[in-house]
């Protein structure tokens, strides 16, 4: 009995000792996007103040702009200027420095944090991406601090893209600056910018001559082969790759041929096809070459060209394969401008269509990239056996067309995030890595020329996409998360460090419950300084206006993407213009008259409401274009979306006051 009393006893002794000398909890894992590798939590924070330095290793230029851009960057997340130096290390600084892990690869990294933030890696490359990690972390305590651990974090593929197809609709040169910017916050390493394109000529009264197209280059040796409606320089087609190469972005520039090419057959008719339609190059025409070779020559030669980077792609799809014969010139041609890059320098990239066009002339498959986009066009295991690089490109996952009914409006995200990689091509499964399928991309194709889609629409479809295969490229097959866990802390990261697009206005208290927003004046003055550049989907914004006699084209409210009028420049109507389209609401203010106007946005429409009372919705609109082909109409969806423009005001001679901008619809 005494032996089990003190037995119990023991047992209740140390009982009570034992959670005094428990070790901590271990830090969680941080959200990162893409997710991490590998964590090994440990105890406490790092704190992040201003006397925290970055110090690279002394005389190492590359180094230097990876910690240059790092204070850059947390300087416009956190308004705090981190000072950089090649001095010794201190306690509380960032360090980064070379490692020989070559299981790293070329762009892995590891990061230690304790009582300083360590960052390593084998390359300048993966340094960088270590940086865009502890901005992610920072961003989620508003650069305060981060939780003490190692980190170590390498992609599955090395290939991670974005197309934007800048062919069809004019992308603004700013704009693919942002996107830059924020493909690097998310470890995508691949931008190709799709140069030239047409739109369909059944919506265009079945006319070559009048169906859009367009290539966006300055061209000097082809005076009047530029599109009018907006074009890159060639400078500034340079000095956007430089920027790209500072944020570690490769872009693809890429010229579409020998379909796609209205263009250029609308500038030289005489190499237009008359069988198979002007939007298609005749193959069987010296001059077709001829021309083909000196518009390379214009962007590739010289020691300084046009297209900077590595590699540069030919385009080569959707070619009609009706005869042999056009099979067999076809595949000619799809070799010659696979040679033509190379005598260059460059790695050709090209659209597959060889399954399409099957047949006997050879085409080069060494150091090739194939974008594996249909299997009908190019049956992936065909082409891995040929030979050939892939981009895992599937079509049926992975196309964006805007508002066109077909193909994707925005991308399933949860069905990518829970069951793609680019191992699938299609109905086709390869193994996880497979040494030929280089990666994968996603991509936005402006299909339907005119349809009211905005720069600013095609970012709310294209920003939750870049999100989501960030992951699946980078972390593979099976993320730790679920998906409504990863798709709610999406919300507490930002688009890139400065980078805004969407025009969110998410804020959060210290416990994360959202912070409703808002922002008033009590009075708007002509020509001033608003200090908010614009408000996104979904939002409300009123005012209340005793009304004078406008102009025509009289501004309340601008950005550099979009103005809001008083009274628009062709009826006098309250309306809004952005990417060169102008919307009106039925409705004129008279000299004199006294309302409340509030304007209420989402991501399908804009509705105008005057004291309260919905005056008109300009929605999502069907369009139907007259097919004399066919005889029958073709149907479009226009579309009247408005990102609230409040960055200055205009020349109006109104009394504007009682300004209010909420983040709610009506």
């Amino acid at each position: 009995m005494k032996r089990l009393l003190h037995t119990t006893m023991l047992i209740v002794a140390l009982f009570v000792v034992l959670p005094a000398i428990a070790v901590e909890d271990k830090n969680e894992k941080p959200f990162v996007v893409p997710e991490l590798r590998e964590w090994n939590g440990g105890n406490g924070i790092a704190e992040i103040t201003k006397k925290t330095r970055i110090v690279y290793p002394k005389g190492d230029s590359a180094l230097k702009a990876v910690a240059q851009q790092l204070a850059n960057d947390y300087g416009k997340m956190f308004g705090t200027e981190l000072q950089v130096t090649d001095k010794a290390a201190k306690n509380g600084d960032i360090t980064l420095s070379y490692t020989n892990d070559k299981t790293l690869g070329e762009e892995g990294y590891t990061i230690a944090i304790d009582n300083n933030i360590e960052l390593s890696a084998p390359t300048a490359k993966g340094l960088f991406w270590a940086t865009r990690t502890i901005l992610q972390i920072a961003e989620q305590s508003k650069g305060k601090s981060i939780a003490k651990g190692t980190i170590r974090d390498w992609p599955d593929y090395s290939l991670r893209g974005f197309m934007l197809d800048c062919g069809r609709k004019f992308i603004p040169l700013h704009f693919l600056y942002d996107y830059v910017k924020l493909m690097s916050y998310y470890k995508m390493n691949t931008f190709q910018i799709h140069l030239n394109d047409n739109s369909f000529k059944q919506y265009f009264n079945n006319d070559w001559n009048k169906t859009q197209s367009a290539f966006r280059l300055e061209s000097d040796y082809f005076p009047g082969l530029t599109a009018r409606d907006g074009y890159y320089t060639k400078q500034e087609f340079i000095e956007l790759q430089k920027f790209a190469e500072e944020m570690h972005v490769e872009i693809i520039p890429e010229i579409d041929a020998p379909a796609h090419s209205l263009a250029f057959t609308k500038f030289r008719p005489e190499i237009g096809s008359k069988e198979y339609g002007m939007d298609h190059l005749d193959l069987f025409k010296n001059e077709t070459y001829t021309f083909i070779d000196s518009l390379y020559d214009e962007y590739l030669k010289g020691d300084e060209p046009v297209f900077r980077g590595k590699r540069v792609h030919v385009g080569t799809d959707e070619y009609s394969n009706r005869d042999k014969a056009v099979v067999e010139k076809f595949r000619y041609f799809t070799d010659y401008c696979i040679r033509l890059v190379e005598k260059y320098g460059k790695q050709a990239c090209a659209w597959g269509a060889l399954t399409h066009a099957k047949g006997e002339t050879p085409v080069k498959s060494e150091n090739v990239l194939l974008g594996a986009w249909y299997n009908g066009y190019a049956d992936p295991k065909d082409m891995i056996e040929l030979g050939y690089d892939l981009i895992s490109i599937p079509d049926g996952y992975l196309y964006i067309v805007p508002a066109a009914g077909y193909y994707y409006d925005y991308l399933n995200t949860q069905m990518l995030y829970e069951h793609w990689t680019p191992a699938q091509i299609g109905n086709q499964k390869f193994e996880e890595r497979h040494p030929q399928i280089k990666g994968g991309m996603f991509a936005v194709w402006n299909d339907h020329a005119g349809n009211g889609i905005s720069y600013q629409d095609i970012h709310y479809r294209a920003f939750p996409a870049m999100q989501t295969m960030a992951v699946k490229m980078w972390t593979g097959a099976a993320p730790a998360l679920k998906y409504d866990e990863f798709s709610n802390k999406l919300q507490y990261l930002s688009e890139a460090p400065g980078v805004n697009v969407a025009g969110r206005t998410n804020s959060y208290d210290e416990n994360g419950t959202r912070i409703p927003y808002s922002f008033s004046k009590k009075v708007v003055k002509p020509g001033e300084s608003m200090g908010v550049k614009e408000i996104g989907w979904e939002y409300s914004v009123s005012f209340d206006i005793e009304a004078a006699k406008e102009d025509a084209g009289t501004i309340l409210f601008e950005s550099e993407n979009a103005k809001f009028y008083l009274s628009d420049p062709v009826e006098g109507k309250i309306g809004f213009s952005r990417d060169g389209y102008l919307n009106t609401f039925n409705y004129q203010l008279f000299p004199g008259e006294k309302a409340k106007i509030t304007v209420s946005g989402n991501k399908e429409q804009t509705s105008l409401y005057i004291d309260g009372k919905l005056i008109e919705t300009l929605d999502r609109e069907t369009q139907y274009h007259h097919n004399s082909a066919s005889g029958n109409y073709d149907k479009m969806y226009y579309v009247r979306t408005l990102v609230f423009p409040l960055q200055k005001t205009g020349a109006f001679k109104s009394k504007v006051s009682n300004l209010e901008v909420t983040d709610k619809c009506l």
